[in-house]
C-alpha cells in the first residue's frame, strides 16, 4: 500500500514511518506458525504442542508476533491428542487404516490379475510377457482367455523360497481348487488347462502373498463360464460326480514308463485306478437317484462292476507279461463315457470335450 506521512509528521518513508493509523510491522515468530500447523495437522499434535510452549517464552524475550498462534496451536494440538488417544483405545483408527489400506491395494491391483475375484472370467493381453499388467474382467459370455477358480496365500516362508517352490505349490493347490470349482469335467473346453498368476521375488519384497489360479487357454478364446461347484449344481449332481470324477483322474496319471521298464509304479498305478472303481461303485448304489437317471446310474453301475473284476486283475499282476496279458481287457470293459446318459439325464454335460482336457 502506499506509505503517507505518519503521524508525528515524518517525510514519506523516512525512518520510523509506518501506514497511518497502523502500529510497527513486528516479525512473527517461526514456532508459532509451526504449532499452529501441526496442530490443524492431525498426525502431528504432540509436535504442534511441544512447539506451542517453546514459541510463547520466546515471543515475549524478542517482542514477535505470533502468540495467538501458538495459543491456537496449543489448543488444537491438545485436542488433536486427545482425539488419537480415544481412537486407540477404541480401534476407530484401526479400522480407518485397515479401510485405506484396502482401497490402495485396490487401486494397485487395477489391470492386475489380482483385481480378479472368484468367478470373473478375463483377457489377458499381456500374454508372454514377464508381469501381466493388462487384465480385463468381461462378461463370461463374452470370449474370453480365462476364468478364476480362486486364490491362495503363500505362507510357512520368511524369505522368497524360489520360483520351483511356487511353481510346485501353486500346482497342486490349484488343481485341488480347480477340481473343486470345475467339477463336470466335460463342460471345460479342450484346450483349457489350470495355470496360476503367482508372486515373482521383486513382488515378494513388497508383501504379495497372493497366488490366484484360473482355469485359461492360451490357443484360443472361449465362451461360457465353466463353473460347476456347490453353488451351481443340485445334491444328485455333486454326489454322481464326486464318484466318477477320482476314475478320471486315475486314468490320467499312468506311468509314462511301461511296465517292462519299471513294473512296481504301472501295478501300483491300477491298485489306484481299482481303487477309484470300487469307490464310484459304493458311492452310486448307496443312494437313490432322481427321476429316470435311476436306470442309467444302474447301468453304469454294471459296467463298473465288470470293470472292478478286470482292473483287479491288472493290479495283482505277478510280473510285466501278466501285466500286458490284463491290460487291454482291463481298459476294454473300463466305461469310454462314464456314464454318458446318467449325466444327461441328471441334467450334466453329455459330451465330452473333443480332445483331453483339465481339467480335473
Amino acid at each position: 500500500m502506499p506509505y503517507a506521512a505518519g503521524p508525528y509528521g515524518g517525510p514519506p518513508g523516512g525512518p520510523g514511518a509506518v501506514p497511518y493509523g497502523q502500529p510497527p510491522r513486528r516479525s512473527t515468530n517461526g514456532l508459532a506458525i509451526g504449532s499452529l500447523v501441526s496442530g490443524i495437522v492431525c498426525c502431528l499434535p504432540p509436535l504442534g504442542l511441544v512447539l506451542g510452549l517453546v514459541a510463547l517464552p520466546q515471543i515475549r524475550k524478542k517482542e514477535q508476533a505470533g502468540k495467538g498462534l501458538a495459543i491456537a496451536g496449543i489448543v488444537l494440538s491438545a485436542v488433536s491428542s486427545l482425539l488419537v488417544v480415544v481412537g486407540f483405545a477404541s480401534g476407530g483408527f484401526s479400522a480407518a487404516w485397515n479401510g485405506f489400506q484396502k482401497g490402495v491395494d485396490e487401486a494397485s491391483r487395477s489391470g492386475s490379475p489380482y483385481a480378479l475375484r472368484t468367478g470373473q472370467c478375463f483377457t489377458d493381453a499381456s500374454k508372454g510377457e514377464e508381469y501381466a499388467t493388462d487384465v480385463k474382467a468381461v462378461d463370461c459370455a463374452r470370449p474370453h482367455d480365462g476364468e478364476v477358480t480362486g486364490d491362495f496365500k503363500v505362507t510357512g516362508f520368511d524369505k522368497w523360497p524360489g520360483d520351483e517352490t511356487i511353481d510346485k505349490l501353486a500346482e497342486t493347490r490349484c488343481e485341488a481348487i480347480n477340481s473343486a470349482y470345475a467339477m463336470d469335467t466335460w463342460k471345460v473346453p479342450e484346450d483349457v488347462w489350470t495355470y496360476s498368476y503367482q508372486p515373482t521375488s521383486r513382488s515378494w519384497r513388497f508383501g504379495d502373498r497372493a497366488v490366484t489360479c484360473v482355469l485359461a487357454s492360451e490357443k484360443k478364446r472361449f465362451s461360457g463360464s465353466v463353473r460347476s461347484d456347490s453353488l451351481t449344481l443340485n445334491v444328485d449332481q455333486m454326489s454322481f460326480l464326486m464318484a466318477v470324477n477320482p476314475i478320471e483322474k486315475a486314468v490320467y496319471e499312468e506311468p509314462e514308463d511301461d511296465p517292462d521298464e519299471d513294473f512296481a509304479s504301472n501295478r501300483e498305478w491300477a491298485g489306484e485306478v481299482l481303487k477309484a472303481i470300487d469307490a464310484a461303485r459304493a458311492g452310486l448304489k448307496g443312494r437313490p437317484w432322481p427321476g429316470t437317471s435311476e436306470a442309467e446310474v444302474a447301468a453304469l453301475g454294471k459296467e463298473l462292476d465288470t470293470a472292478s473284476k478286470r482292473w483287479g486283475e491288472l493290479a495283482t499282476a505277478a510280473d510285466a507279461d501278466a501285466y500286458w496279458e490284463a491290460y487291454d481287457a482291463a481298459w476294454d470293459v473300463l466305461p469310454e463315457d462314464l456314464g454318458a446318459d446318467a449325466r444327461t439325464a441328471l441334467g450334466l454335460t453329455g459330451t465330452p470335450p473333443a480332445g483331453e482336457g483339465t481339467q480335473a
